[in-house]
């Protein structure tokens, strides 16, 4: 019968669910599926299932970090835009309006952990030339004060570091900052 056949009661649902609960047999019932299904070849055997979710976690933070430092400077951005959008027009790089233009989101970011980490790199010698021009702006000291700025080199700090050469790196998992002293 179809759902909507005017014989069909909604409570033949229920009552279905009591008794198989009552009489414990949910599992047969389960158990019934997948071998019909593994019949039908819906389902097949492919080897141990991983049961925890530690991985899971471990992308996410990784892409949550990502994304927080591409908005950190996109906020940054669009905040200056808006405090001085003269000097700031002067200071940008013609990719950045594609790179920050959009929300950065996990659609577009990279799915390699190999690409993620250039992106990221990418993302950290941009905000760094911006923090470097704010530095260098003597006329415009106020600039330091936007907090969108300062947020942004917070971020910084919190996600890049140099190396003994003086190159901006993305920071390892491990050399990070406790979590209740870090922005994310």
């Amino acid at each position: 019968m179809e759902l909507s056949d005017s014989g069909f009661d909604h409570t033949v649902l229920s009552e279905f669910r009591t008794r198989l609960l009552t009489g414990e047999a949910e599992l047969l019932l389960v158990d019934t599926l997948l071998t019909q299904f593994r019949t039908r070849g819906l389902l097949t055997s492919r080897g141990n299932q991983r049961t925890d979710s530690t991985h899971v976690l471990a992308a996410i933070g990784a892409l949550n970090r990502l994304e927080c430092v591409g908005e950190t400077m996109r906020h940054a951005l669009n905040g200056l835009a808006v405090a001085a959008a003269a000097w700031l027009l002067a200071q940008s790089q013609a990719e950045w309006v594609a790179r920050y233009g959009p929300r950065v989101d996990d659609y577009r970011l990279p799915e390699s952990q190999a690409d993620r980490r250039a992106y990221a790199e990418l993302i950290g010698a941009d905000g760094e030339l911006l923090l470097t021009a704010i530095s260098a702006a003597t006329d415009l000291e106020w600039l330091r004060a936007v907090l969108a700025v300062q947020t942004l080199r917070q971020v910084w700090l919190q996600n890049d570091s140099w190396t003994e050469t003086g190159q901006l790196a993305w920071r390892e998992a491990e050399n990070m900052q406790p979590a209740d002293q870090f922005i994310s």
